[in-house]
């Protein structure tokens, strides 16, 4: 991994010279990707975002933390106990350098040795599960990081819009797998990461997905095709 995501974080922070992130699907044409968004305050957040900091509780779990806005809002304004990690080591430099107090660079799947009461996945959080046959390897690792009562929250977005309708209001999806599992690639000033396999799930599959691995589900709340789902232990 080159952490092209991570070097725009750092050369945003650093003022050294940041572009756009760059980024593409298997489904949809070169995206830009303005770096100053991984940055935002709570105030310029979406309601996806800003629900789901506002649900957050106990000793949390900020995963896929980028460059630490999320985890600062809720150390910094919630006053919670946040521990915030990626994949990323640049992204997570970053995240100390402005003031996150806890941060490791680790896979959620290497992670271990603390449990929490929030666990937060946000900015389409499905995406890490990468692809409908590891989604339970995934939730079963976010059930031995909960904590008896607590929650994982956790976005998403039903991409089914973005295939072509007949006149019927048919869906064409291509054959093969899951049309919600996609090649994810990043470009930054001229170079790209290796493709990536990144899931947007629908609802009512996650909810099974869920459902089969022990936990209860609801929704939260609906903005169009988007959609945050709150997890606990049955």
């Amino acid at each position: 991994m080159k952490d092209l995501m991570g070097r725009a974080i750092w050369d945003y922070y650093h003022n050294e010279n940041p572009e756009d992130l760059q980024t593409e699907t298997s489904i949809s044409e070169l995206d830009e990707l303005p770096v100053d968004y991984l940055f935002r305050d709570v105030e310029d957040m979406n309601d996806i975002e800003q629900k789901a900091l506002h649900l957050s509780k106990g000793k949390v779990l900020d995963i896929g933390a980028g460059a630490g806005s999320h985890a600062l809002y809720l150390q910094n304004d919630a006053n919670l106990d946040v521990l915030a990690l990626d994949i990323s080591p640049k992204s997570i430099e970053v995240c100390q350098l402005r003031g996150v107090k806890r941060a490791v660079c680790e896979n959620i799947l290497d992670f271990s040795g603390e449990t929490f009461d929030t666990i937060l996945l946000l900015m389409n959080g499905t995406g890490i599960f990468e692809k409908l046959s590891k989604i339970d390897t995934y939730l079963q690792k976010l059930r031995s990081l909960l904590n008896d009562g607590g929650q994982i929250l956790i976005d998403s977005t039903d991409i089914l819009y973005m295939f072509d309708r007949d006149e019927d209001g048919g869906v064409y999806i291509p054959a093969g797998g899951y049309y919600g599992e996609l090649e994810y690639v990043v470009h930054y000033k001229g170079e790209s990461e290796k493709p990536i396999t990144w899931l947007y799930l629908d609802f009512n599959t996650l909810k099974n997905a869920a459902e089969n691995n022990g936990f209860a589900i609801e929704k939260v709340l609906q903005d169009e095709d988007c959609y945050l789902a709150k997890l606990t232990k049955k």
